[in-house]
């Protein structure tokens, strides 16, 4: 009788456990949905790119039927709008609750305008689905030409000329972020998957997931602290 009543006390108390953790989690998700709808309230008129709503989604992507690609942050899929152009659907992953990738994605690429930084075209923010939707790039993302060794398509080898104003263009858009636009902005995250090519070849920096936005005046270096991919962080933030 004594066991029975343990466990069944022990039970009990696991349950209510696992109830205040769920009311926890729910709470912080209403509270970061309120963050993310106030952001979008408070800069909606200086938001440039236009809001569309899951349904919307759904019909430039035909039910998320062409997927371009997956990682940590989620998943790209091919659309197209009513107009006819191509776009690049960024669908964020549940898992990123706190909002702050999307904000920061919205807040920095919605300011940019530069022949070498991916044209930002517009978000859903609709309950739990945050999507972001931008110009399509039909010849991928740098890091398949790169390490072309991984892959038997010939195609994916790029001569040095090539090469070279890739290098250019990647540099261009970087001097643009961080010195032609009115609020400075700091990709924290410039690597070849996060760099796009046009029908070109022409380079266009993308994903500002980790940006953040600085005042002009006063050192960068002092304003952030070291994130980003391993292997490409800046190696000044170590000094």
């Amino acid at each position: 009788m004594v066991v029975c009543f343990m466990v069944f006390a022990l039970r009990l108390k696991k349950g209510s456990l696992s109830s205040g953790m769920l009311m926890s989690l729910q709470r912080n998700k209403r509270k970061n949905s309120e963050r993310i709808e106030a952001f979008i309230m408070r800069y909606g008129s200086d938001l440039a790119p236009k809001r569309y709503s899951y349904s919307d989604i759904k019909k430039i992507t035909k039910s998320f039927k062409d997927k371009l690609g997956e990682g940590g942050f989620g998943s790209v899929y091919k659309g197209k709008l009513p107009g006819g152009r191509l776009v690049a659907v960024k669908v964020l992953s549940e898992s990123r609750e706190d909002g702050e990738e999307f904000i920061n994605e919205v807040a920095s690429i919605s300011r940019t305008s530069h022949v070498n930084v991916v044209t930002f075209l517009g978000f859903c923010y609709e309950s739990s689905i945050r999507a972001l939707l931008y110009e399509f790039m039909p010849n991928g993302s740098l890091d398949k030409y790169i390490y072309h060794h991984r892959s038997p398509d010939k195609s994916c080898i790029l001569n040095r000329k090539t090469m070279f104003e890739i290098a250019v263009g990647v540099a261009r858009g970087l001097e643009y972020l961080h010195r032609g636009c009115n609020t400075r902005i700091l990709h924290l995250d410039i690597k070849p998957h996060n760099i796009l090519l046009d029908e070109n070849f022409v380079p266009r920096i993308s994903d500002f997931g980790l940006a953040k936005l600085c005042e002009r005046k006063g050192s960068i270096l002092s304003s952030i602290t070291a994130r980003g991919t391993i292997g490409y962080i800046a190696p000044e933030l170590f000094c």
